[in-house]
């Protein structure tokens, strides 16, 4: 689901699809304060402040966004300097550049993206501990540990 489409060299323009585009800072525009958005933001401009959007923010080539970003889904394909936690997902498309950490269920990063920070995949389940590691484990970290298997010996006659 790509929200932004090539369009020559004027950079990308938006494919909501369906979505309904709520709110613009348009490419000329400078916001600074607290924004609080329902339904979809698209920043083509800059952004400075903390940002909570309850659907989609979709940040163009133009946009800068200096802000944490509290989300359900982000796009980006300009400048973040900030942490995104999108509840569903953030797509960073080809030349993005993210300067923060990302907490979300789905990450897509395109090639050419630039991603500087720490990234927590909430929501996916851990590996199971391994039995070998299983005691060599933190104190701290209580894990079920599976019960041995009996051991039989048969012997092999040729």
């Amino acid at each position: 689901m790509a929200m932004f489409k090539s369009k020559d060299d004027e950079g990308a323009t938006y494919d909501g699809g369906s979505d309904k585009m709520n709110t613009i800072v348009g490419k000329d525009t400078v916001f600074s304060g607290n924004l609080d958005v329902t339904g979809t933001l698209r920043v083509d401009g800059v952004v400075k402040g903390d940002v909570t959007v309850s659907d989609t923010i979709a940040i163009g080539p133009t946009g800068t966004v200096e802000a944490n970003v509290k989300t359900k889904n982000a796009v980006v394909s300009g400048q973040v300097n900030g942490n995104i936690h999108a509840t569903e997902r953030i797509e960073l498309q080809a030349k993005a550049n993210i300067a923060g950490d990302l907490v979300t269920k789905c990450l897509v990063i395109e090639q050419g993206a630039l991603f500087h920070g720490n990234c927590n995949m909430k929501m996916v389940p851990p590996l199971p501990p391994s039995p070998a590691l299983a005691t060599t484990r933190p104190e701290g970290l209580r894990l079920p540990i599976p019960p041995k298997a009996p051991v039989e010996i048969v012997e092999r006659t040729r």
